[in-house]
């Protein structure tokens, strides 16, 4: 069975990255897989500070632990002036290669603007610097506070096409990889 992590890179209460997550979550499960959020507002990190030890901070160990066994990864972020969260680079900054690497990684961007692939691209160039396979398949969601409806679900059927087959994509690839 293939393992998949969904990393919430935003602390906002009423996040629009934690509703496209998941959507891509409940996709993944879907098809097979079992799959977990690791929500960072319920996580006590640390700022990184270039170190490989935490002791004072025991949920740098299960960020580690669960992203190491992980198969897959999904990582989801608002676009904050170009760019990914700063807690979300923080969050990556804590782990390396030994967790990281050739994981097969999804990637989501929201934004409150018109889409744009800012964000998307900055994921894909750390994940591609830690050695993980990012799939072409990638969602930025402009107007996010548009894009879902009083329960959380998407209201645009091509969005949601795009979900399945991100999903797909997904599973699909971290089967391979994991052979």
């Amino acid at each position: 069975m293939v393992k998949v992590v969904g990393i919430l890179g935003s602390l906002r209460p009423d996040s629009y990255s934690a509703l496209a997550l998941q959507q891509a979550i409940e996709r993944v499960q879907a098809l097979g897989a079992e799959a977990e959020i690791l929500d960072l507002r319920e996580m006590n990190l640390p700022f990184c500070d270039g170190g490989s030890e935490y002791p004072n901070y025991p949920d740098v160990e299960l960020l580690r632990s669960k992203v190491k066994a992980a198969d897959g990864l999904i990582l989801t972020t608002p676009e904050y002036h170009g760019s990914v969260s700063g807690v979300l680079k923080n969050t990556l900054d804590l782990m390396s290669f030994e967790h990281l690497s050739d994981k097969v990684t999804g990637l989501i961007s929201v934004l409150g603007g018109q889409s744009n692939s800012n964000a998307l691209n900055t994921m894909r160039i750390i994940v591609r610097w830690v050695h993980g396979w990012v799939i072409p398949e990638q969602i930025a969601i402009g107007q996010a506070w548009q894009a879902f409806d009083t329960e959380g679900k998407l209201k645009d059927e091509k969005l949601a096409e795009r979900f399945d087959a991100f999903a797909q994509s997904l599973v699909d690839n971290s089967i391979k990889l994991k052979k």
